[in-house]
């Protein structure tokens, strides 16, 4: 059944839960962009996906996603968890030894959800170009959607596949690239600017949407719908998501520091309270 807004916004708040727990257990993991992105996949898999469960690799007649910047898996694995995909007690197992739900997505264990093995940054894109392409020769109608983060733009692959993607004319794609300013190091306009961003990936042949208020759940689906709109007319689609690092939690928005630094019990607890459901369904 599908969920309303008001559901739908209640599990970001249980999703980042989630990311919170997850990285406490093992003091360890990324929750400063799984935050961050929490209402792109909210969005994505309880509004505008089409996909069926139970999961199958080939997923044909289906949209298919995949997601380049893989550590912020913590934000992935919760979504597939509260959308049914594996169970929510499985998120307990997360970084821990013979777990399905590594640091990086893997596929080899067989987790639902997950297509590729991204740990690498900047293969995401090629990946699923060859997907596209692979559903245009067989007659497949789905769309084809990614994510990457805006420090990972600094591989070169990615404007390789960017290239290609317009070229080609590969117009059953959406990528969105999560627009936070932050990576690892500091902020990416001190480690490498990207410039005006916009503008380049225009320049790349791409059809570019920007969305100012990634962090708005309604805003992020409207987005996503109208990228839907522009499918199909020669172009490759690109959306522009300017989000907050580490959104939810007041001490982890405005910095970096929390891109890969788990909270201890005392910041936990915080969280949490800033956090707060009536009803949680933690794990």
């Amino acid at each position: 059944m599908s969920k309303s807004i008001e559901e739908l916004k209640s599990l970001t708040t249980q999703i980042r839960r989630d990311i919170l727990r997850m990285v406490h257990a093992v003091n360890s993991g990324h929750p400063g962009g799984s935050l961050g992105c929490t209402e792109y996949f909210t969005a994505l898999y309880g509004k505008v996906m089409n996909y069926k469960l139970p999961f199958t690799m080939e997923g044909k007649n289906e949209d298919h996603f995949y997601l380049s910047n893989g550590h912020i898996s913590p934000v992935y694995y919760s979504t597939l968890a509260r959308f049914n995909f594996f169970p929510v007690e499985e998120l307990k197992t997360f970084r821990k030894l013979d777990s399905r739900l590594q640091g990086h997505p893997t596929t080899h264990e067989g987790l639902p959800g997950i297509r590729i093995a991204s740990g690498s940054l900047g293969q995401g894109l090629s990946v699923a170009l060859g997907v596209a392409e692979g559903k245009k020769l067989d007659g497949d109608p789905s769309i084809v959607y990614t994510l990457h983060g805006d420090g990972e733009l600094q591989e070169g692959q990615v404007w390789e596949a960017l290239m290609y993607a317009a070229a080609k004319k590969v117009d059953n794609i959406i990528s969105t690239i999560d627009y936070n300013g932050r990576q690892i190091d500091g902020d990416t306009d001190d480690v490498l600017s990207l410039g005006n961003l916009h503008a380049k990936l225009e320049a790349f042949g791409w059809t570019v949407l920007e969305e100012k208020n990634g962090n708005d759940l309604e805003a992020v689906i409207a987005m996503l719908e109208k990228a839907k709109t522009e499918t199909g007319k020669g172009k490759p689609v690109v959306i522009i998501l300017h989000t907050e690092m580490g959104y939810g939690v007041d001490y982890m928005m405005g910095s970096h520091a929390w891109h890969g630094k788990a909270p201890n019990d005392e910041q936990l607890d915080t969280a949490f309270k800033q956090l707060y459901l009536e009803a949680p369904a933690d794990y």
